[in-house]
């Protein structure tokens, strides 16, 4: 049946249209508010072609699943016969929509994984962030300021700067095993031990003794302080809650404060010195290699492939959650060189997504299509300052086509700033937001900044053409 036959069925097995008092959707749903509850049939508003499901678990609300895009075009008739728009309101429908995304998606043991490296790290990213944004900085003092030694304020601001950013590098490992241990479910000061005892001096001596260190090479030591990173802690943390747990469970309620803690680490540390911090260091050193002989290789046009690549799929990781894998390599790569290099070109992403939704909403003023018009105005301000979510799953992930025409766009300026070897201090702030910590990489920091800034612009640009040319006015029209 078409759209309007089917809107009549569900007036029809909701009490008519006298009974509905407001109209609306999220991604999939046709939301009704009704007068009477008792006028609603759900078991023949069931068995109507079209409708997929119903939720109905509140009085005198019902939402109809009819599917993306005809529950657009089913509340716009809704409003064209007098029906109002419901009370609910459609500004956070992204919010709607994002979970209705999620809800639909598959938890595969891989995404399990990476969203596992996400909930560890993700705690940790306000102090990542400030240490990032302070190194910046403080390379941009020195840059601007060359002297700055001379001058005790600058000095001290300088000192200070870093300080904040070793406060976090230095002890990065030590954070990771606090939060890995309690995501795990132990003792979170333990794992916080674990990390820390990873990055001391005294692995070396162990090494040295066991004939494991490489005195010409310490970096290419098959066991050292630091060898494995947090990807070791990681492992190693879990390792040691299953061990805490084993001996919790057979330690008497009187010995359990003394001795479980000081047996689980003396346990755990062996297995996680001889085999955990090898292992793991040998593949934390190929994920470096591998990511760094892309991302800033000798070779132009490898770069360019790799940035307009990267750029272009990273919405879609976001939408399938996949991108909180990229947590514990951005984290490997800065604790092993002290800044980030695939980090840059994701960032065009977002700009990308902002370039699409200007060329839809100068569309929506075309069509006279008020409600995504809306939504585009709400949402823009943020997606400038590299939150893109808003965007995301109100406006490009609904529409579908110009969530790909923002990729394409966003591949451009990612290719701009993989080809000019911009590197980032940090991860986590994108958009404008993201600028004071492009500050590493081949170049000056006041080059790298530029760069970067050029890559958004080009991301805009792109993101608005590539949509332009591609998603027609009558699509516009109907989202």
């Amino acid at each position: 049946m078409n759209d309007k036959q089917l809107l009549d069925k569900i007036f029809e097995f909701v009490g008519g249209k006298e009974n509905i008092t407001a109209a609306t959707n999220c991604m999939t749903r046709l939301r009704l508010d009704v007068k009477s509850d008792n006028e609603i049939n759900e078991e023949e508003l069931k068995k109507v072609e079209g409708v997929l499901g119903i939720v109905h678990d509140k009085a005198n609300y019902i939402e109809v699943v009819v599917g993306p895009g005809k529950c657009r075009k089913l509340a716009d008739m809704c409003q064209e016969m007098g029906i109002p728009a419901s009370k609910v309101a459609t500004d956070n429908d992204w919010q709607e929509n994002k979970k209705a995304v999620k809800q639909n998606q598959k938890e595969s043991k891989i995404k399990s994984m990476f969203k596992t490296f996400g909930e560890i790290f993700i705690p940790l990213l306000p102090g990542v962030i400030a240490a990032g944004l302070c190194a910046g900085i403080a390379s941009l003092i020195a840059q601007v300021y060359p002297g700055y030694a001379d001058h005790k304020v600058l000095v001290v601001i300088h000192t200070l700067l870093s300080l904040i950013n070793q406060a976090m590098l230095a002890y990065l490992t030590a954070w990771a095993g606090y939060r890995a241990a309690e995501k795990f479910g132990g003792t979170p000061i333990l794992g916080g031990m674990l990390g820390m005892i990873t990055s001391l001096d005294g692995i070396n001596v162990i090494s040295q003794t066991i004939g494991l260190y490489n005195e010409a090479q310490p970096l290419d030591a098959i066991l050292r302080a630091g060898r494995g990173g947090v990807l070791a802690v990681v492992i190693g943390a879990w390792v040691l809650v299953k061990v805490e747990k084993f001996i919790r469970k057979r330690m008497p309620d009187s010995l359990d404060i003394v001795f479980t803690p000081l047996l689980t680490l003396i346990c755990t540390l062996v297995p996680y010195i001889l085999i955990v911090m090898p292992a793991t260091g040998f593949i934390s050193t190929a994920l470096v290699k591998i990511v760094e002989v892309v991302c800033m290789s000798s070779n132009p046009v490898v770069r360019v492939f790799a940035g307009f690549i990267s750029s272009a799929l990273f919405l879609p990781m976001v939408a399938m959650g996949m991108h909180h894998g990229l947590v514990a390599l951005y984290t490997v790569q800065l604790e092993a060189l002290g800044y980030v290099t695939l980090f840059p070109a994701l960032a065009m992403a977002g700009a990308g997504q902002v370039g699409a939704a200007i060329a839809i909403y100068f569309k929506c003023k075309k069509t006279n299509n008020g409600r995504l018009k809306k939504v585009i105005s709400g949402a823009l301000p943020a997606g400038f300052l590299g939150i893109g979510e808003p965007l995301i799953y109100g406006v490009t992930l609904p529409m579908g086509k110009p969530f790909i025409t923002a990729g394409i766009g966003a591949g451009f300026g990612g290719a701009f700033v993989m080809a000019m070897q911009v590197a980032a201090t940090t991860w986590g702030p994108s958009g404008l937001l993201a600028t004071f910590v492009m500050t590493a990489g081949p170049h000056g920091v006041t080059t790298t900044m530029i760069y970067y800034l050029i890559g958004l612009v080009i991301s805009y640009v792109m993101g608005f053409i590539v949509t332009n040319i591609f998603v027609k006015d009558e699509e516009v029209s109907q989202a």
